[in-house]
């Protein structure tokens, strides 16, 4: 039995199949695991009657065979982490406006080969399981003594190309006798991934916010930076936006990496806007953060300022977002540039 795969409710189940006991039992074993860290059930009070169970849970209990690496940063922390077959993710804390927000990895490498991103770069790997997932949350919060109030997908990999280790692993983290992270502080970002923006649409979770990393507003541009769009151009991206349900006061969060000179003019910001009409969005603009692969150049900060000052001007919520961590290669775009090969 797996507690990282599980929510308390189905870890009863599996307790109950397998050694006759039930919701007593699993909400202490999973109270420790999430609550405490601790993840044997020996000396815990409510197996205190029943010590052949903790003796046989202690043999049995499935543990994510990950192990961190390697840690940079000191406010903003950048870990990497070794996985059982020798891949290594990384994962980002970053402390905010009295919150800390995690950014979690949902593969290793990614299949969708970005232009601008690192992680592209790498190329595909494997996807994580939902266990890999959420061991980084524990690992933030239990072995580097990190508070963590939100969690994004927004690290290596391509949520929606590993939706159903992703979803489960929502589920962990929500569950409120575990990790407890609310649904509202959970983003899914996702490089554009129509069939999986519509799977989720039908999962109706409408309180867990989705991202759009989107970076262009032209068909032919965006199929030069992000090869997805040949697959979902814009058009067909925008249809699922529209039908996907929101909760009462909630929007999509579309992200828009700058590049000098390749989608930064008043023509492109045109476009963005056109683009975004009757979506209930917002945008946040990033500059961009060279990696391993230095394809295309920072703006300056007057470029983003005057960039968002038009889409200002047309009454589109936006903010500039600064990037943390750019020293260590933990913002957005930059992870996977310093790992090694697998051993």
């Amino acid at each position: 039995m797996n507690p990282f795969e599980l929510t308390c409710s189905e870890a009863a189940v599996e307790m109950a199949r397998r050694y006759g006991k039930g919701a007593f039992h699993a909400s202490a074993l999973y109270r420790e695991v999430f609550k405490h860290g601790n993840t044997s059930p020996a000396g815990v009070k409510e197996f205190a009657q029943s010590p052949a169970l903790a003796a046989k849970l202690v043999q049995d209990l499935l543990l994510p065979s990950c192990r961190i690496e390697r840690q940079e940063g000191e406010e903003t922390l950048k870990f990497a982490s070794r996985l059982h077959d020798g891949g290594v993710i990384e994962s980002v804390v970053i402390p905010s406006g009295g919150r800390t927000t995690l950014c979690v990895s949902s593969q290793v490498g990614c299949r969708m080969g970005c232009r601008f991103c690192t992680t592209g770069g790498m190329g595909f790997v494997r996807s994580l399981s939902t266990a890999e997932i959420v061991w980084q949350a524990y690992a933030a919060r239990f072995l580097l003594g990190r508070r963590v109030d939100n969690v994004v997908f927004m690290g290596m990999g391509e949520p929606f190309d590993n939706l159903d280790a992703v979803i489960q692993a929502v589920r962990v983290l929500n569950d409120q006798r575990g990790l407890d992270i609310p649904l509202g502080r959970i983003t899914l970002s996702t490089a554009g991934h129509v069939d999986g923006i519509e799977r989720l649409a039908a999962l109706d979770l409408p309180k867990l916010r989705l991202a759009v990393s989107l970076n262009a507003a032209d068909n032919s541009l965006r199929d030069t930076l992000m090869p997805i769009n040949r697959r979902y151009p814009l058009e067909r991206l925008k249809e699922a936006l529209l039908r996907f349900p929101l909760a009462r006061d909630g929007v999509v969060f579309v992200e828009y990496v700058l590049l000098a000179g390749v989608n930064d003019s008043l023509d492109d910001a045109g476009r963005l806007v056109r683009f975004l009409e009757g979506l209930r969005a917002r945008v946040n603009v990033l500059a961009y953060n060279s990696g391993s692969a230095q394809r295309y150049a920072a703006p300056s900060a007057e470029q983003v300022r005057r960039f968002c000052g038009w889409l200002a001007e047309k009454k589109v919520f936006v903010r500039a977002r600064q990037s943390k961590g750019r020293e260590i290669a933990a913002a957005c775009g930059q992870l996977g540039a310093a790992l090694s090969q697998p051993k």
